[in-house]
């Protein structure tokens, strides 16, 4: 691979062009952080029914429904977007059904029918996801090829900062503790909301949706966009004949084919903890909103700067090493959690002290579970984003859409192993502990390939089908 013309085209990108790029993350984030991760998905699992090992499993299997369809149409979109050209009119048609249903989480209250919430979570993830394909997709042309680790590492850490300062004005100014219906500075919710109503947790659809709606706006501006292509008829045509010879092509780059394989079981582990790590902890401890806001303002601070630091690191040592680093801290997080329990940690070897001195992660067990969690939040910004640009340094401009595409199948085609398993094991064991230990099987074996592989992925020498 020559890379020449992805090195020319960055060059007409204007400064406001790049942040307008890096802004997406920005609008995009509080939906993960704020709905599926801290305060949303802990609300459905304690507060919306009266069975949270059930209420677990439910929302992991809504993350299952959403992880297949997001595999089986990423490469077909990203292919068709290739031919089309245009990514701004597929990120616009995701954004409007992605704020409708994120709206419409307000109506989710306790004691509603399970279904509402989770058919509306299914339509905003899926709607998220494919509008990431796209963005993605648009990073090549933007910047030269030994930049690409940088802005994605900025970006993302963009996304995390976003999200904290929703997460932060959430808990500090909408929700409050049941019993003393105050927010964690003191005052009544703003608003009027009502925590005995979940109001606190429910009006987090609502802000993710004006967040996202107000801050994608400067991308849609100012971020240069491919040249319009084939009507959409023939780009679809095109893009599945395309994506047939890309998957072919596959079998003589394995490189890449190593790289996305290794990425996606890896992957799978990532999106586990993310989706299940606030709702896992809410389980366990018995956290309210405002503990898990908490535990998520910790996360995003300490992700903010790691994923600065990883900018940095990836341009010297190279986005391989950034995401082994981050894996390996990450295993050791996930083995952390998986191991503590309210008397003890590391498996029963090290017994804490039960007594809650009724401050803020009271509990020595759960002091504990926020150490561990320090590591993810390092970990699990630089292990996306150094990956994200792993792939923008082994590919041609021209393949972005399509490889961009099959990089979001990496991401999900088998991230429904993950939730499914732990669905399976919880409901056969009883026990989310246990559930939460078959992350390990996925982190381990995407570490152990991504070892073998060549960096950039196309390093080995192979030359792409024209």
């Amino acid at each position: 691979m020559g890379g020449h013309d992805i090195d020319k085209a960055p060059a007409k990108t204007s400064r406001r062009g790049i942040w307008g790029w890096m802004l997406f993350d920005w609008a995009a984030q509080p939906f993960f952080t704020v709905v599926t991760t801290f305060i949303f998905g802990p609300y459905f699992v304690a507060r919306l029914t009266d069975d949270p090992i059930s209420a677990q499993a439910a929302w992991s299997n809504m993350a299952t429904v959403s992880s297949i369809v997001i595999a089986i149409l990423s490469p077909v979109l990203g292919s068709i977007a290739d031919q089309s050209g245009a990514r701004k009119p597929w990120i616009a048609s995701f954004a409007a059904v992605k704020i409708a249903c994120l709206l419409m989480l307000w109506f989710a209250a306790p004691g509603s029918p399970l279904i509402l919430p989770i058919t509306l979570m299914i339509f905003a993830s899926i709607a998220a996801e494919f509008s990431i394909v796209f963005n993605d997709s648009m990073m090549p042309r933007l910047v030269s090829r030994d930049k690409v680790g940088r802005i994605s590492n900025i970006a993302w850490g963009l996304g995390y900062l976003g999200g904290m300062i929703v997460l932060i004005a959430v808990v500090t100014l909408l929700a409050a503790n049941p019993e003393t219906g105050l927010t964690l500075i003191g005052i009544p919710p703003l608003l009027g909301l009502d925590p005995a109503l979940g109001e606190d947790a429910r009006i987090t659809g609502p802000i993710a949706a004006i967040w996202y709606l107000v801050f994608i706006l400067p991308m849609f501006l100012f971020t240069p966009d491919a040249k319009k292509g084939l009507p959409l008829a023939a780009a679809v045509r095109s893009g599945l004949t395309e994506l047939r010879g890309t998957l072919g092509e596959l079998r003589r780059r394995r490189g890449i084919t190593r790289f996305l394989i290794a990425r996606m079981l890896y992957q799978d582990g990532v999106n586990g903890l993310l989706i299940l790590g606030g709702v896992f902890a809410a389980g366990m401890f018995g956290w309210a909103t405002i503990e898990i806001g908490l535990y998520g303002i910790i996360l995003n601070v300490v992700a903010i700067f790691g994923c600065i630091a990883a900018g940095a690191l990836d341009r010297v040592l190279g986005s391989k090493t950034v995401v082994l680093i981050s894996l390996v801290l990450l295993l050791i997080a996930t083995l952390g959690i998986i191991s503590t329990n309210p008397g003890s940690v590391l498996f029963g070897m090290v017994p804490l002290s039960l007594e809650d001195n009724q401050g803020w992660f009271g509990t020595a067990a759960e002091k504990a579970y926020v150490l561990f969690g320090l590591l993810i939040g390092i970990a699990f910004g630089p292990v996306q984003a150094s990956s994200r640009s792993y792939l923008a340094r082994s590919i041609e401009l021209d393949e972005a859409g399509r490889y961009f595409g099959i990089y979001a199948l990496s991401g999900r085609a088998t991230s429904f192993l993950a939730t499914l398993s732990f669905s399976i094991v919880t409901y056969a064991t009883g026990s989310a502990h246990l559930g939460m230990a078959t992350l390990l099987i996925f982190l381990v074996a995407g570490l152990a390939l991504l070892i073998a592989t060549p960096y950039p992925a196309d390093k080995a020498g192979e030359t792409p089908a024209k």
